[in-house]
C-alpha cells in the first residue's frame, strides 16, 4: 500500500505543476492577437502531453483495487484485450479483506468469460496456475466452483482437448499435495472423460477403477451417479455390454437415493436407450430416449438433438420410417431442424422405398452426422445389409441361372460389392446357389425338398421304444 500511495502522491505533484504552467501562460497567449495559432499548438500539445502522462501514471501502477468500480471499468472497456488487462491488475490487488475476495471471484468468473471469447486457452490454463495462492484465502467450496469454471471455459473452445487433458492432470497434482480430496476427485472424473473421448480407454478405465472404491468409501452419492455412468460409457465403447448394463445399474441405484438433476437424470436415460438399442430392444430404447428428449429439451441442452435423432432411428428399426415425418414436424421437433434430423428423414425415405441407391445417397450426403456417429453407423450397418438381403432375394427368385452384372444393373450397385454380398448370403444359407465367376453368373438351386418319411421313421421308432419300457416296467412289477 505504501508503494501506491507514493505513486499517487508523485501523479498528483506534477499535475499539479502542469496545469500550474498552463494558467500561468494560457490568458497572455489568448490575448495576444499574433499569437493565436501558438497559442492553439501549444494548447493541443497540452492535451496529448497530460493524456500521454495519465497514461503513464496510470499503467505504472502494479493493480487496480479490488472494489466495484474497477469491475465496472472492465465491463466499460472498448476492447476486450484492454478489459483482460485490468481485471489482471484487479487480481494483482494484494488486499484480503471479504469485500475485496468477493470482487476478485467477480473479475475471476468476468476474465475466464473474455479468455474464452477470444479463444485463449493457454491463458486460462495460465490463470488457473496463478490463482493458487488466492485458493488459499477462500473457502474449498468457492475452489471447487472457479476450477470448474475455468476448465469449463477450456471446453467451451474448440480444439482443446489435449489442452484439457494436461490441466486436469495438473489439477490432480496440485490437489493431492494440497490434500484436497473433494475437488480431486471430479476432476479425475472429468480426467477419465476427457480420456474416454480421445479413446484413450485403458487408461480412463484405470482411473476409474481406484476413483469408484474411493467414491463409494466416502458415499458421495451424486459423485457415484456420474462416474458410474461414465464406467457404462466406457465399457460400452470397449463391447462389453454386461459389464456397461452393470455399470448403468448401478447409477440408476445410486440416483434413487439422491435428487438427481434434470441434466444428469436426461443422460442415465440417454445411455438406457442406448444399450437397449443395442439389444435390438427398439420399442423399450424408444421410450428412454424420449425421457432423455424431454430432460434436455426443458434445459434446451444440445444433446436434446441427439435423443431425437435416436428417436428417429428407433422408429426406422421397427419398420415405422412413416413416422418420422411427424415426429420432426411436431412442435418439439421444429426447433432441432437441422443436418441431423435432414440426414434421419433422407434414411427413412429410402428405407420406405426400399431403395439402396437412396441409401447410399444419403449416407454419402450425411457422412458426419450418420457414419461418423457411432451408435448410429453400427445401427443403420444393420439395417442396410438387412434391406439389401431383402433386394437381393426379390431380384434373384425367378432365376436359375442369371449374371451378376444384371443384378448389379437392378439393384444399381457396383458389381464387386454384390458378388461379395451374394458370396455372404451362400455362405449363411440364406438361398442355396453358387458363384460361377469364370463366367460371372449366379447358379440358384432349387429348394431341397424334405423327405416326409424320414422324420415319421424316427417319430415311430420313439414310440416302439416307449412302449417296450413301458412293458419292462409292468413285468418287473410282476416278477416282484
Amino acid at each position: 500500500m505504501h508503494n501506491r500511495v507514493g505513486s499517487s502522491s508523485i501523479y498528483s505533484f506534477y499535475l499539479y505543476r502542469i496545469r500550474s504552467i498552463v494558467a500561468f501562460y494560457k490568458v497572455p497567449l489568448l490575448l495576444c492577437p499574433f499569437y493565436k495559432v501558438a497559442s492553439l499548438i501549444f494548447l493541443f500539445i497540452y492535451e496529448c502531453f497530460l493524456q500521454e502522462f495519465i497514461q503513464t501514471v496510470d499503467m505504472s501502477s502494479s493493480y487496480l483495487p479490488a472494489t466495484t468500480e474497477s469491475i465496472a471499468l472492465a465491463l466499460e472497456a472498448k476492447d476486450p484485450s484492454e478489459a483482460i488487462s485490468i481485471l489482471y491488475r484487479v487480481l494483482d490487488d494484494p488486499s484480503s479483506s471479504p469485500e475485496a475476495l468477493r470482487m476478485k471471484e467477480q473479475a475471476i468468473t468476468n476474465l475466464s468469460d473474455l479468455l474464452r471469447q477470444e479463444n485463449r486457452g493457454e491463458d486460462l490454463r495460465s490463470l488457473l496456475t496463478q490463482l493458487r495462492p488466492f485458493f488459499s484465502l477462500i473457502p474449498k467450496a468457492k475452489t471447487a466452483k472457479i476450477v470448474r469454471v475455468i476448465i469449463d471455459s477450456v471446453a467451451k473452445i474448440p480444439g482443446t482437448t489435449d489442452l484439457q487433458i494436461a490441466l486436469c492432470k495438473e489439477m490432480v497434482q496440485w490437489t493431492r499435495a494440497e490434500k484436497r480430496t473433494f475437488l480431486r476427485q471430479r476432476v479425475e472424473a472429468r480426467l477419465a472423460g476427457l480420456l474416454m473421448e480421445t479413446k484413450e480407454y485403458s487408461e480412463a478405465l484405470s482411473l476409474l477403477s481406484g476413483l469408484v472404491k474411493e467414491v463409494r468409501r466416502l458415499d458421495d452419492k451424486l459423485l457415484l451417479v456420474d462416474i458410474d455412468l461414465l464406467e457404462s460409457k466406457l465399457h460400452f465403447s470397449l463391447r462389453n455390454l454386461p459389464k456397461a448394463k452393470a455399470a448403468l445399474t448401478a447409477a440408476r441405484t445410486a440416483a434413487n437415493a439422491i435428487y438427481v438433476p434434470p441434466a444428469q437424470q436426461g443422460a442415465i436415460d440417454l445411455q438406457s436407450g442406448i444399450l437397449h438399442a443395442e439389444e435390438k430392444d427398439y420399442k423399450t430404447a424408444y421410450s428412454y430416449f424420449f425421457e432423455a428428449f424431454e430432460s434436455f429439451n426443458a434445459l434446451e441442452d444440445p444433446k436434446a438433438v441427439f435423443s431425437l435423432k435416436y428417436m428417429l432411428l428407433c422408429k426406422i428399426m421397427v419398420n415405422q420410417a412413416d413416422d418420422v415425418g411427424g415426429i420432426i414436424s411436431s412442435k418439439a421437433g421444429l426447433q432441432y431442424v437441422g443436418p441431423d434430423l435432414d440426414a434421419m428423414k433422407a434414411v427413412a425415405d429410402a428405407h420406405s422405398k426400399r431403395s439402396l441407391k437412396l441409401f447410399e445417397v444419403a449416407l454419402r450426403d450425411y457422412k458426419a452426422q450418420l457414419e461418423e456417429d457411432p451408435i448410429v453407423h453400427r445401427h443403420l450397418s444393420s439395417l442396410y445389409d438387412t434391406l439389401m438381403e431383402q433386394n437381393l432375394c426379390r431380384l434373384i427368385e425367378p432365376f436359375s441361372r442369371v449374371e451378376i452384372a444384371h443384378i448389379a444393373e437392378l439393384i444399381e450397385l457396383p458389381i464387386d460389392h454384390v458378388e461379395r454380398k451374394l458370396s455372404q448370403m451362400i455362405l449363411d444359407k440364406k438361398f442355396a446357389g453358387t458363384l460361377d465367376q469364370g463366367a460371372g453368373c449366379l447358379v440358384i438351386f432349387d429348394d431341397p425338398k424334405t423327405d416326409a418319411i424320414y422324420p415319421a421313421t424316427l417319430e415311430t421308432i420313439s414310440n416302439v421304444g416307449k412302449v417296450v419300457d413301458s412293458l419292462y416296467v409292468r413285468s418287473a412289477k410282476i416278477m416282484a
